[in-house]
């Protein structure tokens, strides 16, 4: 049986606020580690019935950036539920929310900036 490992590594400062995230995989192309501003990572508890999750950001990373990042992971999870489930109507209810948050996001961006 063939076995990979990914490793994150988070560099803190003196109050434990993520200051670096850098990430790499055994089996990845990538020769170097891969910068990373922000992460998240879930683990499913079958045992339990629950997620278990981390979310780490760093310090410089943007409010649009987090906005950017999390309405490409909300289309990626429902990519990714439509291949586990074959739920089209689900995932399109979640697509459309996830498009209905940027648009809401952008538009508080702007009422910001006049």
């Amino acid at each position: 049986m063939k076995q990979s490992t990914i490793t994150v590594n988070v560099t803190l400062d003196e109050n434990k606020v993520p200051q670096h995230i850098d990430w790499s995989a055994s089996d990845s192309t990538a020769d170097v580690k891969q910068d990373a501003k922000a992460m998240m990572l879930a683990f499913w508890d079958g045992a339990d019935k629950s997620a278990m999750r981390i979310d780490l950001w760093t310090k410089d990373m943007m409010v649009d950036e987090m906005a950017d990042f999390y309405y490409q992971t909300m289309m990626g999870m429902a990519d990714t539920y439509l291949r586990a489930t074959q739920q089209q109507d689900l995932v399109e209810d979640m697509k459309n929310h996830a498009k209905s948050f940027y648009k809401k996001f952008r538009e508080s961006q702007l009422n910001q900036n006049k």
